[in-house]
């Protein structure tokens, strides 16, 4: 199954509950949260507690990206929050099998994220205990970034290993997602698509983010 999760780091922050309530209506199945440190990465963004806020506004899944270099310290903070997908980043600091556990134990699904430079084969070991992997397809930090095509064969790669265990995983891509982009996505085995700049930067968020599911299920 498809879905579409609009990236919140491209929308208007003056007008954050508008905007989840907005996309709800337009059509979109998840909300992408990046959660940024300024240590991880070089931008800072949003904590928990606008996350607890932002809940009040929506009932969509709350896909949390957490962007961050010590993921265990603030995970509790935002399964509390109101997450339904946490992610974090193979990169960041900490035992992966161990910070698996903990967003398991605390009712949300695990997910773990792949800079460009990372191989797919570093999150092998990990996708039994996994609910999806998000595969970058532009270096985190930023919005807006040109989506870099050579990040297909490592979704393939992931998604080739899931099958080959009989694993229901889903495969999510971020950066550069829009209309010409989708379908290579899904071609390669994605099923969730993260678009930022493309949905909110849209005269039609509704109308694009029936173009993209539509580009994507062809």
């Amino acid at each position: 199954m498809i879905k579409i999760s609009p990236s919140i780091l491209s929308c208007d922050y003056a007008k954050m509950g508008e905007e989840f309530k907005r996309m709800k209506q337009c059509g979109a199945d998840w909300l992408h949260i990046d959660v940024m440190d300024g240590h991880f990465v070089p931008n800072i963004t949003l904590g928990a507690p606008l996350v607890k806020c932002l809940r009040k506004c929506s009932d969509l899944v709350f896909d949390v990206h957490l962007m961050i270099s010590d993921p265990q310290k603030y995970i509790p903070d935002f399964a509390k929050a109101g997450a339904d997908v946490i992610t974090f980043h193979l990169e960041s600091d900490g035992d992966p099998a161990k910070t698996i556990d903990l967003i398991r134990s605390l009712g949300c699904v695990p997910a773990i994220a792949l800079k460009p430079a990372t191989p797919a084969e570093k999150v092998f070991p990990y996708l039994d205990k996994l609910g999806m992997v998000l595969v970058m397809t532009v270096e985190p930090g930023f919005g807006g970034q040109s989506f870099m095509y050579d990040m297909m064969p490592k979704v393939e790669a992931v998604r080739k290993e899931a099958d080959s265990r009989g694993l229901s995983l889903d495969i999510q891509v971020d950066g550069g997602v829009n209309l010409q982009t989708a379908k290579t996505c899904i071609e390669a085995g994605a099923n969730v698509l993260v678009a930022g700049s493309a949905v909110f930067g849209s005269p039609d968020p509704k109308d694009t983010i029936l173009k993209l599911r539509t580009a994507a299920e062809r």
